[in-house]
């Protein structure tokens, strides 16, 4: 059997299966529309004013910031168990890694990304 039916086969089925469950989580969850369900919920108080503010642009600059290095360094735990079968590979894979995450980092930090204004 080729590799390429066999990834053709697994992606059919992986679509499948979540087409599969989305549908049948329709037709199995209850549902009930209210007039409460539509408010917005703040600790259990009534809203007061216009529940749509804009926030500030930085706030969500530095939330995908915080991402992005966070699920990059997430990559450093697979280089860290295999660091002893690899040898110097590995260790200079990593070092390019860390060293575009740092110009990545400085870069941010030059802009004044990570500043709260």
């Amino acid at each position: 059997m080729s590799y390429y039916v066999l990834l053709f086969t697994m992606i059919v089925a992986s679509f499948l299966f979540v087409g599969v469950t989305m549908i049948v989580a329709r037709l199995i969850s209850p549902r009930s529309f209210n007039r409460h369900k539509s408010e917005a919920y703040e600790c259990g108080i009534p809203t007061q004013g216009n529940t749509w503010v804009q926030f500030k642009v930085g706030y969500y600059l530095f939330a995908i910031l915080f991402l992005m290095f966070d699920i990059e360094t997430v990559f450093l735990f697979p280089w860290a168990s295999i660091v002893q079968e690899m040898g110097m590979n590995a260790l200079f894979g990593i070092s390019f890694f860390l060293f575009i995450l740092i110009l990545g980092l400085a870069y941010a930090w030059r802009k004044k990304a990570l500043e709260w204004k």
